[in-house]
């Protein structure tokens, strides 16, 4: 059992789904930063919100003490008067009434402010945090003052600001200092926070469900040239291979897509047609040697006592080495086009190689046909000897085919490339036949006779060869018969004192027993 991709089995697989839920999850991410702002920025200004409606009752209980009355117990918002000299609160209210008189300070004295609050009217007041120790005797059901942090709001007032009946009223010295206390109640800003986090929850959630759904369709509808075109594709089959997608007009990327998909197919006919052409002509040229073959042979059984055997016999050989040739030209062939372009080997000297094989030439035996060869120097080029000289036979076997009484090989070194020249004087190639020259099995009006002619694949052959080794070949322009140009790559001579030889010498002896 494979552990090692256990995801996999609920990962789903629909382009659709995973982007939806990708989108869903950077959806979230953003939502939650979004929601935790707006919860502080809620919070913060709920509370601020908070610390001014308890700045109000601050300031009249402030001024109820300076005109010498007994703030009453019903407020708002919790308060505590304290007064120097006291163990006991002056005054509270709202909610704090339920302590006794002789209970101590509920609100413990906070530090002050450097720097406190100056109303409108010129009176100050000071904002700290205090932490309210929890009270374990405060009556069930009443205010909860115990063990939390709270913001409260206070402010001094000297006794000696008040009325003589003022002072005496509240029970404190002539020089005492009387603090107020007004606790800001956190009730209003957690509702407030509350009822912002349960929208923002609801919203958040519709939204994530909005944002995936959309995200769904949308890639759904995108999608859909794209399943157009994969149908399109799996209808393509070997023997029809000419269907094509369908070209959206929008210009984005699905119509590069398509463009690009209907040039694959068209490559793809493309091969198969030549494919199929190649086979056929194969078939045809593999048929004329077979049926001379076969019948030279089914005649010489039936009639023996009249058959001319070493005639017989001659023709059958001639046939077979014909067979022969284009096997092994087809074979060549089909490892060219199964093989990438490489250098190969190398370096290869191809004048040397020129000169070796103009001097091993066979004349053709109908005629004579002049071979010479005009070159500086060495010339060298990467690759493999036997392909060089494959290519090279070709070339000339071509030329001197056509030629009337004449071909000239050329080597030059031009522009850190080998040039390499066959120039015959035969009656040429028409300039629009320049390129059919190398397609495969082909052969001009005038070179169709097989005694003479060729298999067609000589020329093809050579360019494959020329193509792997980075190099071209083309038909150029001449005033006379047909001049074929190869350029290859120039390469660095060898660093030994004497070059390898390219071709063995049948004539050498061999060294040491071994050939």
């Amino acid at each position: 059992m494979n552990t090692a991709e256990p995801w996999r089995r609920w990962w789903p697989r629909s382009v659709r789904t995973r982007t939806a839920l990708a989108v869903a999850s950077t959806a979230a991410a953003i939502l939650v930063a979004i929601g935790w702002w707006l919860h502080r920025d809620v919070y913060r200004q709920s509370t601020q919100f908070a610390v001014d409606q308890a700045r109000a009752p601050l300031l009249a209980l402030a001024d109820q003490l300076r005109e010498g009355k007994i703030p009453s117990r019903r407020s708002a918002v919790p308060y505590e008067v304290v007064a120097t000299g006291r163990s006991t609160a002056v005054a509270s209210g709202g909610g704090m009434d339920v302590f006794a008189p002789t209970s101590p300070h509920v609100l413990p004295a906070p530090p002050r402010l450097s720097e406190p609050v100056v109303t409108d009217s010129g009176w100050y007041y000071e904002q700290r945090t205090i932490r309210i120790p929890e009270r374990r005797d405060e009556p069930a059901g009443r205010f909860d003052m115990g063990g939390g942090t709270y913001a409260v709001l206070s402010t001094d007032i000297w006794a000696g600001e008040l009325s003589s009946t003022g002072a005496a009223n509240l029970g404190v010295a002539p020089d005492a200092t009387l603090r107020v206390h007004v606790v800001v109640l956190p009730r209003a800003t957690e509702a407030i926070t509350n009822s912002v986090n349960s929208l923002l929850l609801r919203a958040g959630l519709v939204s994530l469900v909005l944002i995936s759904a959309i995200t769904y369709f949308t890639v759904r509808i995108a999608l859909r040239p794209v399943e157009a075109i994969r149908v399109a594709t799996a209808s393509v089959t070997p023997g029809d291979p000419r269907e094509r997608v369908s070209v959206p007009a929008t210009g984005h990327e699905i119509t590069s897509l398509a463009t690009t998909m209907n040039t694959t197919l068209q490559r793809l006919d493309d091969a198969a047609a030549r494919q199929r052409r190649f086979i056929a002509d194969a078939a045809h040229e593999l048929r004329s040697p077979l049926t001379t073959l076969l019948t030279s042979l089914e005649v010489a059984l039936a009639y023996p006592e009249r058959t001319d055997w070493p005639t017989a016999v001659t023709t059958a050989a001639r046939q077979t080495r014909r067979l022969q040739t284009l096997a092994e030209d087809l074979l060549l062939l089909a490892r060219l086009d199964a093989r990438a372009p490489t250098a190969g080997r190398g370096p290869v000297d191809l004048a040397a190689l020129v000169h070796q094989l103009t001097e091993r030439y066979e004349q053709p035996p109908d005629r004579t046909v002049a071979l010479t060869t005009d070159t500086t120097g060495p010339a060298y080029v990467h690759g493999r000897p036997d392909d060089y000289e494959r290519l090279l036979r070709n070339l000339v076997d071509n030329a001197t085919r056509h030629a009337a009484s004449r071909v000239q090989v050329t080597v030059r070194n031009q522009d850190q490339q080998v040039v390499l020249s066959v120039h015959d004087d035969g009656p040429g190639v028409p300039a629009e036949n320049a390129e059919h020259v190398f397609e495969r099995f082909v052969r001009l009006d005038d070179a169709r006779s097989r005694d003479r002619g060729g298999t067609g694949l000589g020329l093809p052959i050579a360019r494959e060869l020329a193509h792997h080794h980075r190099g071209t070949l083309l038909l150029v322009p001449s005033d006379t018969g047909a001049c074929f140009h190869l350029r290859l790559p120039h390469a660095p001579p060898p660093t030994e004192e004497r070059a390898p030889r390219l071709l063995p010498d049948p004539l050498e002896k061999p060294r040491n027993g071994r050939s």
